[in-house]
């Protein structure tokens, strides 16, 4: 298989070198336009895509003696039942099976299983991307752009990264060692061996609004160190995953290996399976993107395994202060409007002094500031067309009912800034869709806006100091979690206090950002998503300690040789 590894090496050595600098690269094309090929390739992704609908999906996996279980997937886009079956595969045989594979995989090395997995991510990109993109697009309810970028290269970019900090990890083992050391009169010399031993079946829970984009890495992680994979999707958004689970199995199996290293488990909402994979006795490793609530039962409850989770948090904004306000609200009104918010770094609490915001042309009153940030995202969702690409659609109606009831509540009190509504599609009528709510509150009305408001929902928050929406923003993190949170000032003790209060409170912060890139866009091989540090999760995508426990090292000493 050193073949597979001297075909990828070259991209791979340029991955080392991104992570290692941190600088921006990345091996694939950034827009679905600039794809080789891209008219063609969109076309046979759409057409592949389409195969699925209303058809068995195959997938000669091991348990299911020919089960299958009806899909619970409905497009946002079209309201329509995607009418996909999959197969239904008994849970004891996917871990006996994984387990059966999983020796010959550990004893390949370490560069014949990066290779195999480099050529996983190939296929995925070259074969299978719009493909995949279509199947999230109709699913989670991105849109195509968003689901090729998001969902597409820049999940296969984490899937690098993470095969980058495992191959980091393997190689600090050294195989062999001599050792000599004298005890009393005698000269005692040791040949020791040491042995990366994966620790067993790795269980990889997917996300609704984003399936891919955590669930590569996490596979790759795990694989790249010895374990096989169970996949298990939400049910809202299997076929992502199954078409990427039939591409891991076929480069498996076309290399060589036993394609049961990568599973699917499915289940349905009314009948979840996942506190049965959490608590198998064969599960060693459990990775979780997802609700907060099974979240926090993973981490209390998943040992001996380990767990690496990525939940929700509260992402929150501190304006104090600002060069030109306009160009902030522009931004984070595009970053509040981006897929409806449905990111787990969309900010939600925006946290502005009570006397407003200091500009060089005077001080704007915190009012005048709320109702301009409200006025720029109203500009970028008046236009159905405009609004189509910026905010996609709504993935669960659960988001459309929360958004009601938030709404209900706060227009008896005056709070709504800008009112939530409906708009039509253009290329989809009956899309599942909503503008963004915004309320205006005070700190007196916490409970409003206290832990996550799934959705295109934000809360403007006077507070009596900047250093009081600093202390409070930084409580929402310590409390509730938080992943990325955004300060803008223009005085450097403010911000130098804030990097240290965003750092102990453990949120990733951005700082004067303004301009066309969106306010929570996630560089792969330069931004550490998740810290780990506070409530939103207790892993990061990448670091070293994201791979470095999924193996063990075992040691056998001898005398050495005379």
């Amino acid at each position: 298989m050193s073949a597979l590894f001297d075909k990828h090496r070259a991209l791979l050595a340029r991955a080392q070198e991104a992570c290692e600098q941190r600088h921006c690269w990345s091996p694939y094309p950034d827009m679905p336009a600039k794809y080789p090929d891209a008219e063609a390739a969109q076309a046979r992704g759409l057409a592949a895509f389409e195969a699925h609908m209303g058809c068995l999906f195959e997938l000669d996996q091991p348990g299911h003696h020919g089960a299958r279980l009806a899909s619970q997937e409905i497009s946002p886009y079209t309201q329509r039942s995607l009418g996909s079956s999959y197969p239904h595969s008994d849970i004891d045989a996917l871990f006996d099976a994984a387990t059966t594979a999983m020796d010959a995989w550990a004893h390949a090395g370490i560069q014949t299983r990066l290779g195999v997995l480099m050529e996983v991510l190939e296929t995925l990109y070259q074969d299978h991307l719009f493909e995949i993109a279509h199947a999230v697009m109709h699913t989670a309810g991105q849109s195509l752009n968003m689901a090729y970028a998001g969902s597409g290269v820049n999940a296969l970019d984490r899937g690098i990264e993470a095969l980058v900090y495992a191959e980091q990890a393997m190689r600090a083992v050294t195989p062999k060692a001599s050792w000599q050391r004298r005890f009393g009169s005698a000269q005692i010399a040791l040949e020791k061996t040491y042995r990366i031993v994966p620790r067993g079946v790795a269980v990889c829970f997917t996300c609704a609004s984003f399936p891919t984009w955590n669930a590569w890495p996490s596979m790759m992680a795990s694989l790249a160190t010895g374990n096989p994979v169970i996949v298990k999707p939400h049910p809202a958004t299997v076929l992502p995953m199954a078409i990427s689970v039939r591409v891991f199995r076929r480069v498996l199996e076309a290399a060589g290996f036993d394609p049961n290293l990568v599973t699917l488990a499915l289940d349905t909402v009314q009948e979840p399976i996942g506190k049965v994979l959490v608590k198998h006795p064969q599960t060693a490793i459990v990775d979780f993107t997802g609700g907060v609530a099974f979240g926090q039962w993973v981490e209390q409850n998943a040992h001996p395994a380990r767990a690496y989770t990525e939940t929700a948090g509260v992402n929150t904004v501190v304006l104090d202060s600002a060069e030109d306000l306009d160009a902030v609200l522009r931004s984070l009104a595009t970053t509040l409007c981006m897929f409806s918010a449905q990111m787990c770094t969309s900010p939600q609490n925006i946290y502005v002094p009570r006397s407003g915001v200091r500009t060089p042309q005077g001080l704007v009153p915190f009012d005048e500031v709320a109702q301009r940030l409200a006025d720029a995202v109203r500009a970028l969702t008046t236009d159905p067309r405009k609004a189509a690409m910026i905010l996609a659609t709504i993935q669960a109606p659960q988001t459309l009912a929360l958004v009601a009831e938030l709404q209900s509540r706060a227009q008896p009190q005056g709070a709504v800034l800008l009112p939530a509504s409906s708009y039509v599609h253009p290329d989809f009528p009956q899309a599942r869709t909503c503008t963004p709510l915004m309320l205006k509150v005070s700190t007196a009305q916490r409970s409003w806006y206290a832990g996550e408001r799934f959705g295109p929902i934000s809360f403007v928050i006077a507070c009596d100091s900047a250093q009081d929406a600093l202390s409070q923003a930084t409580q929402d993190v310590r409390e509730f979690g938080g992943l990325t949170a955004f300060a803008y000032a223009t005085n450097e003790a403010f911000i130098a206090l804030a990097e240290q209060a965003y750092a102990r409170a453990g949120a990733q912060l951005t700082i004067n950002l303004t301009g066309p890139m969106p306010l929570n866009f996630a560089a792969a091989y330069s931004d550490y998503h998740v810290t780990g540090l506070n409530p939103a999760g207790n892993a990061s995508l990448t670091n070293l300690a994201f791979v470095a426990d999924r193996f063990g090292i075992a040691q056998s000493r001898r005398p050495a040789a005379s």
